[in-house]
């Protein structure tokens, strides 16, 4: 069985693992980051494609001796690794919010399916903690300000008004413009004469209210 390289924790050479408890102990430390807590059995389980509980309590007892964690009483048994308390110690005043690669029927979806990454963002950009980010892609709102590329910051929370900027599920198919409703027909309008209006066949589902865009010049 190969081993990795010797870690360092707390500035200490720990005992080398091996790839499996390496692969185990990365997928509790980025889980505990997005999550704020610690995986499931199961959840390992299927991380690490293992159908028995015990094959993972083996990994985890021997991550156990060689000091990379330590079980607490809580049903999910791993307390928060030093590197993640660290790590969230130093974002202060800030949401770590999801971001969304695409949002199906019925709204957000939090799972590894269809969340990214997720970005710290400053308190006092997130209108309500039920929000979420999701990228640009294209140009059909540059008079509205948003580019291609921007990040959206998307609240599913807020009640959604007429002239609002959304993102919505129209025919199956997400996209990011103004709701309008005229003459007893609600459709999404773009911000760019270049682009038609969208006025739906069968279905519009607005699936949450742009609160506010976030740009990288670099």
């Amino acid at each position: 069985m190969t081993k990795s390289k010797i870690q360092m924790t707390n500035g200490v050479a720990s005992k080398p693992l091996t790839d499996k408890q390496s692969k185990l102990l990365r997928f509790i430390e980025k889980y505990q980051i997005s999550n704020g807590g610690s995986p499931t059995l199961r959840e390992m389980r299927e991380r690490m494609k293992v159908s028995s509980d015990n094959s993972i309590l083996k990994l985890l007892h021997a991550l156990e001796e060689k000091g990379y964690i330590q079980k607490d009483g809580t049903p999910r048994g791993i307390k928060m690794l030093n590197s993640v308390r660290e790590r969230l110690e130093n974002v202060v005043n800030s949401f770590k919010l999801p971001v969304l690669g695409m949002i199906p029927a019925g709204g957000p979806v939090l799972t590894e399916e269809y969340v990214t990454d997720y970005v710290n963002v400053g308190e006092d950009l997130v209108y309500k903690p039920e929000s979420w980010l999701l990228k640009v892609k294209g140009n059909s709102m540059i008079d509205a300000g948003i580019m291609d590329g921007d990040t959206a910051i998307v609240c599913s929370s807020i009640e959604p008004n007429v002239f609002d900027i959304v993102v919505a599920l129209i025919d199956n198919e997400n996209t990011l413009k103004r709701l309008v409703k005229e003459n007893g027909t609600t459709y999404l309008r773009a911000e760019n004469p270049d682009y038609h209006d969208l006025i739906p066949m069968n279905e519009l589902q607005v699936q949450g209210v742009v609160t506010g865009i976030i740009r990288k010049y670099k």
